[in-house]
């Protein structure tokens, strides 16, 4: 097995890159059987992947059921952060720099919370953008932005966040199949790995071209 798990399209095709050291052996099962009240902290924080984002609910005020969302409190801030952005880059077709340098330290964070969250690595992630066995590269745009893509961005991100809500559902289930294995034989199946590798590498090109970090337009693939 390579020492190293990388879930990027050539830095040429786009240049996101989620850079995942592997842990299919040997895992801690202990952690493993309480993952989720021990990412619990973080999912408050960063928000949980994109396909719990959309939960249904009962609503008792109008009898009826509710979609609504489950974002962390710091995806809140980063949220403001990036309308701020898209205002700046509209009128002078430049990003802040400390604008994108926050939104690049929650995105970094959350990636590694939901690394940790799905099974992909075992050790605890930090609070904020410290050290851990995954790497997200994303490179500051040189030059003036595209405002176009800008102005309509969430309008050009719907079919990927589509596509993400049901490969997220696909992923739940193959984290708890997975999460299964682990508990009864200390390993996570390396097919299923591959697949969650894939679309957590989707999932933060998406969200970094959401968050006004890049102008290309994502890739539709799981290629890792």
């Amino acid at each position: 097995m390579d020492d190293t798990y990388t879930a990027h399209l050539d830095e040429a095709s786009y240049p996101v890159s989620v850079h995942v050291k592997p842990a299919t052996e040997h895992r801690n099962r202990l952690t493993t059987a309480f993952r989720f009240f021990l990412a619990l902290p973080h999912i408050l924080l960063v928000g949980a992947p994109i396909a719990s984002v959309a939960t249904i609910s009962w609503s008792s005020d109008r009898g009826g059921w509710d979609v609504g969302g489950g974002g962390g409190f710091v995806s809140a801030v980063a949220a403001l952060v990036t309308l701020f952005a898209w205002v700046a880059i509209l009128v002078t077709a430049e990003h802040p720099k400390g604008l994108w340098k926050i939104s690049t330290w929650y995105l970094r964070w959350r990636v590694k919370a939901i690394a940790y969250l799905t099974l992909l690595r075992d050790e605890y992630p930090p609070f904020g953008d410290g050290a851990y066995p995954l790497e997200l590269e994303v490179p500051e745009p040189s030059g003036p932005r595209d405002r176009l893509t800008v102005l309509f961005r969430i309008l050009f991100a719907v079919p990927h966040l589509i596509v993400l809500w049901f490969l997220g559902v696909a992923w739940s289930f193959t984290t708890a199949l997975a999460w299964v294995v682990i508990l009864v034989t200390g390993r996570y199946p390396e097919a299923l790995y591959g697949f969650a590798l894939g679309v957590l590498s989707w999932t933060t090109r998406v969200e970094a071209y959401i968050l006004l970090l890049r102008d290309e337009y994502p890739p539709f693939t799981l290629r890792t």
